[in-house]
């Protein structure tokens, strides 16, 4: 172990040249075990009977949209697509806060970690985490790429977090909505948060500086996505909102994960920007989800779950805290992880849809135009009993698959993507997860079993040559056959339906929720983008459209 006042000594980032801790109480890149202990001794955590420990994460069981900030200042103004997802923040208002917030910390025990996002060594970013609790330095250590011990002493951090979840900030003296905040400064290279134990405001801020620096600066797509590759070097993308399959159907035993949630594109080829996994748990099993499940053990960080009663086995069905229930575990608890998390240039790359209209075929192939369309869409459905009032499926879409931390306009996102897809002929596919033979309540969700062998067909090349037809208003073009898939039929969704004109009705509704969401980016999108959208039919109101989505 490194002495603190040996590191303190070190030069620091812009953000800390002018910050003094007390070494007395720092503790720096404590191990697991050490901040698992730590948590235990100050009643913050348990351990369950696998060895993980479980934490409550306070008032916040899921990050505050809302209640995130970007500083607009010289770099950031011209840049960023200000609006509801990315609200500015007054530099001298932030300058008050960043004040305050480390003045709390001095007062405190702070748990330090430092790491680096992004496998591929050309875009490497080193990352400090200051923690007021010690299972938080726990997630980033879980989270972030994990230094070998010869980096640890000469680390030069190149951006701060700030995790004071004790303090709350006055919206009326700090500028903040309410007591809760997360705030990025990238002049400073700093992400303030606090009034909030949520860990993925950690994980989030991260990944929203990535979004900014690595298109805007390097010419790299950042991706909101899981990833694998074959035995042959086939390297495959996934993207897809909460509850469309991202994380199973990336999780294929044949294949090695390359990651779970985010990643960037060069022209070299895809790399993981992460050093561990921040999955849902919500009625997880061994069955259905084998990876994960086995994951969960020492080192591991559960948040928000319950045990079944009398025991310290996770009841992963109750979610009397919050339905977000998450588990954070480093790469290395999977067994079939690609290492060093770096792969080649994508072969093929799916964006994934629950469907609960039962409009959508379970593959198709789009053109170049067709998925910068459908990516800046984002598109998925709701359905009943998912969230207070939902009574019938409900449009959602989410710009990129991942809105809510895209500090630049979604059309540059969409733009690059077409050129990478174009430069190294990359297959993109359209994949319904949701239902087929009617909507949600009517027809049924297509089988798992299927869409693994659709997927498969596509990874393998065995769609290459079959005949395809268009779709009549989304003109996608559907495979006439698949191998592996039981019932050929399902391949064309109107021929699952009992009546053909309400699925063209259906599908004329749904083309026309496209069309309204995709209103607010028309201004910014080319010719070439708009051109890939489904068919319009007559009038439409732009005032009903789908909502954002906001994703975990």
């Amino acid at each position: 172990m490194v002495a603190i006042n040996k590191i303190m000594s070190k030069q620091l980032s812009i953000f800390l040249e002018h910050l003094s801790l007390d070494p007395a109480k720092v503790h720096y890149m404590k191990t697991p075990a050490e901040l698992i202990e730590d948590t235990i001794l100050k009643r913050q955590g348990v351990l369950a009977d696998t060895g993980a420990l479980c934490i409550d994460t306070g008032k916040f069981t899921g990050r505050s949209p809302k209640d995130r900030f970007i500083v607009r200042d010289a770099i950031t103004d011209p840049a960023v697509d200000w609006g509801a997802v990315n609200k500015p923040f007054e530099q001298e208002k932030y300058e008050v806060l960043k004040k305050e917030i480390l003045d709390y910390v001095r007062q405190r025990e702070a748990y330090i970690h430092d790491g680096f996002v992004c496998a591929d060594e050309n875009y490497r970013l080193n990352v400090r985490v200051i923690a007021e609790y010690p299972w938080s330095a726990l997630f980033a250590n879980n989270m972030f790429l994990r230094l070998h011990k010869d980096e640890v002493e000469n680390f030069a951090p190149e951006w701060t977090v700030v995790c004071a979840p004790g303090y709350l900030a006055d919206p009326a003296k700090h500028g903040t909505r309410q007591a809760n905040f997360a705030i990025i400064n990238f002049t400073d290279r700093a992400i303030l948060i606090g009034g909030t134990g949520y860990t993925g405001e950690i994980k989030k801020g991260i990944f929203s500086v990535l979004n900014f620096l690595l298109p805007h600066d390097e010419k790299i797509l950042s991706m909101h996505c899981s990833a694998n590759v074959g035995k042959q070097g086939d390297t495959a993308v996934f993207f897809g909102l909460s509850g469309t399959g991202k994380t199973t159907l990336s999780a294929d035993p044949q294949r090695s994960l390359i990651g779970d949630d985010e990643h960037g594109w060069s022209e070299e080829g895809v790399f993981n920007f992460e050093g561990g996994c921040y999955a849902k748990c919500v009625d997880l099993t061994e069955e259905k989800e084998p990876d994960i499940f086995r994951a969960i053990r020492h080192g591991a960080l559960l948040e928000n779950i319950r045990f079944c009663p009398g025991t310290r086995t996770v009841d992963y069905a109750n979610i009397s805290v919050t339905e977000n229930t998450r588990v954070s575990y480093p790469l290395y608890h999977i067994e079939n992880m690609m290492p060093g998390s770096v792969a080649g240039n994508p072969r093929n790359v799916f964006f994934l849809t629950a469907d609960a209209f039962g409009v959508l075929p379970p593959i198709s192939k789009l053109t170049p135009e067709q998925a910068m369309y459908h990516f800046i869409s984002g598109y998925t459905a709701k359905v009943a009993g998912t969230e207070a009032g939902v009574t019938e499926p409900q449009a959602t879409f989410s710009a990129c698959f991942g809105a809510p931390f895209l500090p630049l306009h979604p059309t540059q996102y969409a733009s690059m993507l077409g050129d990478l897809m174009r430069r190294h002929k990359v297959n993109v596919w359209l994949v319904n997860t949701g239902w087929s033979g009617g909507p949600y309540g009517v027809g049924s969700r297509i089988k798992l079993s299927n869409t693994r062998a659709m997927i498969t067909a596509a990874l393998e090349g065995n769609l290459s040559h079959v005949r395809y037809k268009t779709h009549e208003v989304f003109n996608l073009a559907m495979p006439m056959s698949c191998p592996g898939i039981s019932d050929q039929n399902i391949l064309n969704p109107v021929q699952t339906w009992k009546d053909q004109e309400a699925y063209k009705e259906k599908a004329i509704v749904l083309a026309q929720a496209f069309h309204r969401n995709f209103f607010k980016y028309a201004a910014q999108a080319s010719a070439e983008i708009l051109s890939g959208g489904p068919d319009k039919f007559g009038e439409i109101d732009m005032s009903a459209g789908g909502s954002d989505d906001i994703p975990g």
